[in-house]
């Protein structure tokens, strides 16, 4: 509690320098109650998830030494494009609250886009020590490869020109196995795998700049996959017999970065930042591994 306090007073103090009202633009040097602020308040709140994951969470299961699992072959991968995602966007995210506090552009990925990678690998080594999980490698090389993704193009492009992005629909798979896939809206697009697809989003006008494209205008290629059930095929024949077959779904697509739209309004520009992640629903090219090939007027 003393502790808890102690954070709280050093939290109030930093806001209270923040500057209002230009809060919501970035420094064009080093603003150290910001940056203050930034340490404080993100390490508070990874402190506070940590404990709270292992009190709410791993408490239930037994410990066990420390321990690697495969995992590789579940889910058909789109687990570890969930940790591509996560990684991405905490580690932007971490860039960001840095570059508003003046930061360089240096530590700016040294220390705020490793943001993901180092709260992921915490809980990585945290799944090692539960004898119902374990550390898995794949969602260790994933986490890796989504700051990767991030510190890659702003050390090439100095912007990102590719984003990775978030689409989800209902299925009917998650009534079949609601403790894996999820019962309610929330829970299903947290576990329901075969309503999700992961899409690299890419803008056109970035890469033709003398072009003129809309600045918004994105296509994107995306990945999902259906008729899963259980983590693996083998636990899914044991566990549904009578199941289809699981396979895998790529698609093209139009998207929009909601970023690059023109506005004054500043909480639009901040809302338009913090719901980016998610895929504008759009005309769709899909092509499966079943060897159909479906065009979806709108697809979520």
């Amino acid at each position: 509690m003393r502790g808890f306090l102690l954070c709280f007073l050093m939290c109030s103090m930093a806001f209270g320098q923040l500057t209002p009202p230009e809060f919501f633009q970035a420094s064009d040097s080093l603003h150290k109650p910001r940056r203050n602020f930034v340490v404080i308040t993100e390490a508070s709140l990874a402190t506070t998830a940590l404990v709270g994951l292992d009190r709410l969470w791993y408490a239930d299961f037994p410990r066990s030494s420390f321990r690697f699992i495969n995992d590789n072959d579940e889910w058909l991968q789109l687990d570890k494009a969930g940790h591509v995602l996560t990684s991405y966007y905490v580690g932007n995210l971490g860039a960001k609250t840095l570059r508003w506090a003046g930061v360089s552009e240096e530590d700016q990925l040294l220390y705020g886009a490793t943001l993901g990678l180092g709260f992921l690998t915490a809980v990585e080594v945290m799944d090692g020590f539960s004898a119902e999980w374990g550390a898995s490698w794949g969602d260790m090389a994933a986490n890796a490869l989504g700051t990767g993704l991030y510190v890659g193009q702003e050390v090439l492009w100095k912007e990102q020109r590719i984003k990775l992005k978030y689409s989800f629909h209902e299925t009917r798979y998650a009534a079949q196995n609601p403790d894996k896939l999820g019962e309610g809206l929330l829970q299903e697009a947290l576990k329901d795998y075969n309503g999700q697809t992961y899409w690299l989003s890419a803008n056109l006008h970035s890469f033709f700049k003398r072009s003129k494209l809309p600045k918004w205008l994105n296509v994107a290629v995306g990945y999902g996959g259906e008729g899963m059930l259980a983590g693996t095929p083998q636990r899914q024949q044991e566990l549904f017999p009578d199941s289809r077959k699981r396979y895998r779904q790529f698609y093209l697509s139009l998207d929009v970065d909601l970023t690059k739209i023109k506005t004054d309004s500043k909480f639009l520009q901040t809302l338009f930042e913090v719901i980016n992640f998610i895929k504008v629903p759009a005309p769709a090219l899909e092509i499966t591994t079943n060897g159909d090939v479906l065009f979806h007027s709108i697809y979520f």
